[in-house]
């Protein structure tokens, strides 16, 4: 099959099309290379999918510019679209709320669009745990409300599913909205607390801790997600909504001992006050996604900074 994967040169998205070239597929990476963290970066995950081999092709396109899209569309048959791009961060939303609605919401219009246009049913949607907001009931299930979001990127998200369900609804598109809970691993982007973490410790600099380290987040290493995103691709559901975390809580001070551990070396803190957006604690209910998926993550959160830190010192001696 033709897949279109929108971000394709980002974190999530590289990992998701080297997966996709290893089923066999076609694949074509959509990505502006937004110069929100540094499009070097980009640039070496595109090397690492193209030197993996297969039918690979990078677009350069803003999914804001619905030209582009047009142009990309009429000149390929997609079966499917994994759309993976955004403006992503609840504090970088609450500084540029304007940039996240437009890149995000309309972004996603003028992609349902193009992909309505050409026939394209089967639409895989990112979301985001940001969307329970301050969720009092823990693990966060699918059904529960979505009323108590506390940032702009949350609500963006939250209207992309809206969308889809509007264009399933309406114009009767498959589409899946993927829950995603703090995704880590090689390739994770610089401004995330893992990535930021790990080349603070190392470059023995002080690493800025919002409140007393006791937040905690559901960790999901980014081999588990992309196992999800591939198991949407594999039938057909209407329109459904999954959860893929790991289904268990992290503390941000346990997470820093991980790395301190792994690093070899102890971490400098900055006390600092708890931000506005942030959550105390994000949690996954992952039943449904293991009963309609067969969602089953795999790395424990021990492992996967270990493997992180082994990428990190490979990039940092290269």
């Amino acid at each position: 099959m033709n897949f279109l994967v929108t971000g394709g040169a980002g974190f999530i998205g590289s990992h998701v099309c080297e997966a996709l070239l290893r089923e066999g597929h076609g694949v074509w990476a959509f990505d502006s290379l937004h110069p929100f963290y540094p499009t070097a970066a980009k640039e070496r995950n595109l090397a690492e999918i193209r030197a993996a081999g297969g039918n690979f092709n990078f677009v350069l396109g803003d999914l804001a510019e619905p030209t582009a899209l047009r142009n990309l569309f009429a000149n390929v048959r997609f079966d499917q679209v994994i759309h993976l791009a955004a403006l992503a961060g609840v504090r970088p939303s609450l500084m540029e709320p304007e940039s996240f609605q437009q890149i995000n919401v309309e972004g996603t219009v003028n992609l349902l669009e193009a992909a309505r246009h050409r026939g394209v049913r089967k639409v895989t949607i990112a979301s985001t745990s940001s969307v329970y907001g301050v969720n009092e009931k823990v693990p966060f299930a699918e059904s529960d409300p979505t009323l108590r979001i506390i940032s702009p990127y949350a609500a963006s998200k939250l209207a992309c599913e809206a969308l889809g369900h509007a264009y399933h609804h309406v114009y009767g598109m498959d589409i899946v909205c993927l829950r995603f809970f703090t995704v880590y691993g090689p390739r994770q982007r610089p401004d995330l607390a893992v990535h930021k973490f790990a080349k603070l410790i190392a470059a023995g600099k002080p690493i800025p801790v919002f409140g007393d380290g006791s937040t905690a987040r559901d960790y999901t290493y980014v081999s588990d997600t992309v196992q999800g995103v591939l198991a949407c691709t594999r039938k057909e559901f209407g329109y459904d909504i999954f959860n893929l975390g790991e289904s268990e809580t992290v503390t941000l001070s346990r997470l820093i001992e991980l790395l301190e551990q792994s690093l070899g070396k102890k971490a400098i803190i900055e006390r600092l006050p708890l931000q506005a957006g942030d959550v105390p604690i994000t949690y996954a209910d992952i039943s449904k996604a293991r009963k309609h998926l067969g969602y089953n993550p795999g790395v424990k959160i021990e492992d996967g900074i270990r493997k992180f830190v082994e990428w990190f010192k490979r990039q940092s001696a290269a």
